[in-house]
């Protein structure tokens, strides 16, 4: 079996935010898939995609607090500045993290572990919406 689709992430702000259970819902055949892969990928070079933490959403905040001050948006060496100072390190981080995860399938589900789940990161201080391109393919 092989689906595609295109999610939409509404515009959020900047930040990590789970979106496990949007992707889900995105996916009609993930129930009827017994084994197989599902790979995302976002299509944005200033935002990312990560697999973490989906209890304390303080991690979540952490770890935008730790990213902000390893890549500042005042850095003097930075030329790309005319769409805003926040863009250059939103592309940094956005390499730093990758912005695709392929993700196993068990049983219908996604095989996540207990404290798993999937982090879209929102690196711009004012985000548009944005598109994520989801392929599921596996055996029913």
């Amino acid at each position: 079996m092989w689906q595609q689709t295109e999610i939409r992430l509404p515009a959020v702000e900047r930040g990590f935010h789970l979106i496990s259970e949007r992707v889900e819902a995105a996916l009609p055949g993930l129930a009827r898939c017994r084994v197989g892969l599902l790979h995302l990928q976002l299509l944005h070079t200033s935002a990312s995609l990560t697999l973490n933490e989906n209890a304390d959403p303080d991690v979540r905040h952490d770890m935008d607090a730790f990213l902000r001050r390893l890549v500042p948006g005042d850095l003097p060496y930075f030329r790309h500045t005319l769409e805003g100072s926040d863009d250059m390190p939103a592309h940094v981080i956005a390499s730093l993290l990758g912005t695709q995860l392929t993700l196993a399938v068990r049983e219908g589900r996604l095989a996540l572990g207990t404290w798993q789940g999937i982090w879209f990161g929102e690196h711009r201080d004012h985000g548009s919406s944005r598109r994520l391109v989801a392929t599921l393919s596996g055996e029913e």
